[in-house]
């Protein structure tokens, strides 16, 4: 007959490796910069949203309405690091490419919307959208050395 070993599930190697990612994420959460990032990449998002009224070329339909779905998505990817932040910087990404296309997007959506008032706001809000973004990514790539150094060193 043989003999089953019996293990709870808080020491599943599965779920001790979840607690282990759950802690570093609370903890990257709980920083300075972290906190600084999402802060900023909400307002960035927002002001990405409302920069036709903002900055006063609503009356181009077309770029107003890119501006806002823009705005609104960079906005919902890249907030929440305290309850999703390893995810969230999996999104980090799709931001930067987002950014990418604020930048580019008075010379690419139709009618002529590219004037110096849409060309100066757009570029400025998806520069620093973009710099916030590849921050993000960053820093999972530091937290993802960080996790896999821990891993190898209890591993020896």
């Amino acid at each position: 007959m043989t003999e089953r070993m019996h293990t709870t599930m808080e020491t599943h190697p599965d779920v001790l490796e979840m607690r282990e990612r759950f802690v570093l994420a609370e903890r990257a959460a709980a920083t300075q910069q972290g906190q600084a990032v999402e802060a900023m990449a909400l307002i960035t998002g927002l002001y990405m949203a409302a920069s036709p009224w903002i900055a006063g070329f609503n009356g181009f339909t077309t770029l107003a309405v890119n501006n806002l779905i823009a705005g609104v998505a960079y906005a919902l990817l890249m907030s929440g690091f305290g309850h999703a932040y390893e995810r969230t910087h999996a999104r980090a990404w799709a931001a930067a490419l987002i950014s990418v296309w604020m930048i580019i997007a008075p010379w690419v959506v139709s009618g002529n919307v590219s004037t110096t008032r849409t060309i100066i706001s757009n570029v400025i809000a998806g520069a620093v959208g973009l710099c916030l973004a590849l921050a993000a990514a960053a820093a999972n790539r530091a937290g993802t050395r960080r996790r896999d150094r821990a891993a190898g060193m209890m591993d020896r």
